[in-house]
């Protein structure tokens, strides 16, 4: 017997044994639910063939021809990702809306014998719990700000107080991005509403009665933009300001964006992505100091002439209530760590407030 579920909350989600997504490789990668596989039934070559025939050719025709896609696909399936599970597989199944492909499937693997499950809605279901959550909704998350200029080693002391026990969120590492015109990583950033999924279950995972610390971003992580309710939160949230010299700080950046400094080209590329209030001059001359290679003239110059002054202009213009100070001399390994762990106390007093 074929089930269905609406609930998509995450232990619901994880009492499945599988989360099957069946709509074609670029809806997957566009946005899925946590965990999923992608098992399409219709690939998007298919897709796009079957809907063409649909709507300029014979409607009975173009169904025949896409039931026999399915049919071929579902049994490459069964015989190939699902080959090695037994008869007890409790898997939930879904397509874009609960339609005729999520059906399909379900129905073979009913027949099989599987404890199948429907997601009624499909992904429009879980696409609407995110944005209930993250746009329409409250956060409902005691949110920490770890704040400071550019280069005082947030994101690293963020990894601390998480290794500390204390329970973040990892804005950046979502976003695979570090927050900066020079921030680009490896393998791009997720498409917007993957990051908001992705946000949604790490949110899901926290403790609503304890601090959660997030390191302190501007509307834009890159290209990704914040959903409304987590940006709300952080305006709100009291702040933790680091600080550090700026020499530590010119060293470390420079340590932090290794990648980007030994590819003259990505360097250069970014260099001209700067703001425009900047002089065509100022940016001429940091252009030569980094095809000249000296790297880090051009870190302590950047953040001397422009991440400080921009810095200073965003706390002007907001006005937030301060939970502790950190001031660290230097931003090595000890240094991040004993300054994690003098912090942990103020952060988990939180709770009692």
């Amino acid at each position: 017997m074929i089930r269905a579920t609406t609930d998509v909350s995450i232990p619901a989600l994880a009492a499945h044994d599988a989360i099957i997504d069946v709509r074609s490789p670029a809806e997957f990668a566009e946005d899925h639910l946590p965990g999923a596989i992608n098992l399409p039934v219709l690939d998007d070559a298919q897709r796009a063939e079957v809907g063409t025939e649909y709507v300029q050719g014979s409607k009975f025709l173009a169904r025949r021809h896409g039931a026999a896609l399915v049919a071929r696909n579902i049994a490459a399936h069964l015989e190939g990702a699902l080959a090695d599970r037994g008869g007890g597989f409790r898997p939930l199944v879904h397509c874009w809306r609960g339609g005729q492909r999520s059906h399909a499937m379900a129905t073979v693997m009913d027949q099989v014998g599987w404890h199948v499950t429907l997601l009624e809605g499909g992904y429009r279901t879980w696409r609407r719990a995110v944005v209930d959550r993250l746009h329409d909704g409250e956060l409902g998350l005691n949110l920490v700000l770890l704040d400071g200029p550019t280069g005082c080693g947030k994101t690293a002391l963020l990894g601390e107080l998480a290794a500390g026990g204390v329970q973040t969120l990892d804005l950046e590492g979502l976003a695979n991005h570090r927050g900066s015109l020079f921030g680009a990583l490896p393998g791009g950033q997720p498409p917007q509403k993957l990051f908001e999924s992705r946000l949604f279950a790490a949110v899901a995972a926290l403790d609503p009665a304890r601090p959660v610390v997030v390191e302190a971003e501007s509307s834009k992580i890159g290209r990704i933009v914040l959903p409304r309710a987590l940006w709300s939160a952080m305006g709100a949230a009291p702040v933790i300001e680091v600080s550090a010299p700026v020499a530590a700080r010119a060293d470390f950046t420079c340590a932090t964006y290794a990648d980007i400094a030994a590819d003259p080209g990505a360097l250069d590329a970014a260099l001209t992505r700067l703001p425009r209030h900047l002089s065509k001059a100022l940016i001429a001359e940091w252009r030569d100091m980094a095809a000249a290679g000296r790297v880090r003239d051009l870190a302590e110059a950047l953040i001397r002439e422009h991440y400080d002054p921009a810095y200073a202009r965003s706390r002007t213009a907001r006005e937030r209530r301060a939970l502790a100070a950190v001031e660290l001399a230097a931003l090595d390994p000890p240094s991040l760590s004993a300054a994690a762990a003098r912090l942990e106390v103020s952060i988990e007093a939180q709770t009692a407030a």
